[in-house]
């Protein structure tokens, strides 16, 4: 296991701390510090192990000198940090990946369970840490974690307000949610509510209307603030994802290449594109089965439709997660690597490595979703 105390890592550690769940991070010690003291945290941990359950995992993609350490091969893998002292990160951390050469010995160090050693493995198979693809997947195999360890992170809920705001519009003046304020307050504090995970007594009518039981609604809920959060990411990435595609279709590696890597990266750039575009058509098909049956609530009179998608919803996000996580892996990453307006420069070596790791993340079959 190593050590991390530079004050690069510390600043890095400190910084992934201040953050809730995103795509790529699950930070289990942000879900310490805001509900510690909950009944629900107590009751239902993550992990079983104390130190598992205030670390931070990060899906991190492996540099080469980290992939050679595996036993079989890895382009991404699950970093897991343990911090020194929870209440002072400046302390640094020590990590570990999932999968590393002796990991089991690891394991057995940490004294980790069955339990946890399961659910870390089923983590590390995931194409992101999405936190709604995230719960869905562990729902599936068992676990079952208390929801609160879902949060989205405290700076993509500031993003979303206002996305979340006007999407939840044309639902105000329509029931008693918002009466006691204008339309626009009204559609502000019910995101708030949503994207809080909290149903109180202003909406009560809703749950009533939709002929849910609170546990249900609450649970829909949540799901309700996943499509939020989905079309809000879809709507950022989408005017990227055409330039970008564009840029990977044009992009040449420097320096020699051999025969292989010319035909491969001929046909990966076509299949990237295509796959791209796919992927994102499949998530904004999706959307629109939300958005339709959002509108059966808000122009339709017909809240049974929005009950029924919301019961639905969880099967859906796997799917989407998957979709988005690529899509958002390769836009994010992209962008990062190649800002806009600069020449792309990027040794042919590199340029393979980087496009059979996009065709993983993506990991879609465009041809079968015409």
């Amino acid at each position: 296991m190593e050590k991390s105390n530079s004050d690069r890592a510390v600043r890095s550690l400190v910084r992934l701390a201040s953050a809730g769940a995103t795509a790529r991070t699950l930070n289990l010690i942000h879900t310490w510090r805001k509900f510690g003291r909950d009944e629900e945290y107590r009751a239902a941990p993550m992990f079983n192990n104390p130190a598992l359950n205030r670390s931070i995992l990060v899906k991190h993609r492996l540099r080469r000198n980290e992939a050679e350490e595996f036993q079989s091969f890895a382009q991404t893998s699950t970093k897991v940090l343990l911090p020194i002292d929870v209440t002072d990160l400046k302390m640094g951390a020590r990590y570990f990946f999932v999968g590393l050469r002796g990991y089991p010995e690891m394991l057995s160090e940490l004294k980790v369970d069955e339990h946890d050693a399961n659910l870390l493995a089923l983590i590390d198979s995931l194409p992101s840490l999405d936190p709604f693809l995230m719960r869905e997947r562990l729902k599936r195999s068992g676990f079952e974690p208390a929801r609160l360890y879902f949060d989205l992170s405290d700076a993509d809920m500031k993003k979303m307000m206002a996305f979340a705001a006007h999407e939840l519009r044309p639902l105000i003046g329509r029931s008693s949610v918002g009466e006691e304020a204008g339309r626009e307050h009204g559609a502000a504090r019910l995101a708030a509510k949503i994207l809080a995970n909290e149903g109180d007594a202003n909406m009560e009518p809703m749950r009533l209307a939709m002929n849910m039981d609170r546990t249900e609604f609450e649970e829909g809920v949540f799901c309700w603030k996943g499509f939020i959060y989905y079309k809000w990411t879809l709507a950022d990435l989408l005017p990227q994802a055409e330039p970008i595609g564009k840029e990977i279709g044009e992009v040449k590696g420097q320096g020699p290449m051999s025969m292989d890597d010319k035909i491969y990266l001929g046909r990966s750039k076509t299949n990237l594109r295509k796959n791209l575009t796919a992927a994102c058509r499949s998530v904004t098909k999706t959307i629109k089965v939300y958005d339709d049956a959002f509108r059966g609530l808000t122009h339709k009179d017909r809240p049974q439709d929005f009950r029924d998608f919301l019961r639905q919803a969880p099967a859906l996000f796997q799917e989407i997660g998957e979709r988005l996580g690529g899509v958002q892996h390769i836009i994010t990453f992209w962008r990062y690597r190649f800002p806009e307006g600069q020449r792309v420069k990027i040794p042919s070596e590199e340029l393979v490595e980087l496009f059979k790791e996009f065709e993983s993340s993506l990991n879609f079959d465009a041809d079968a979703q015409r």
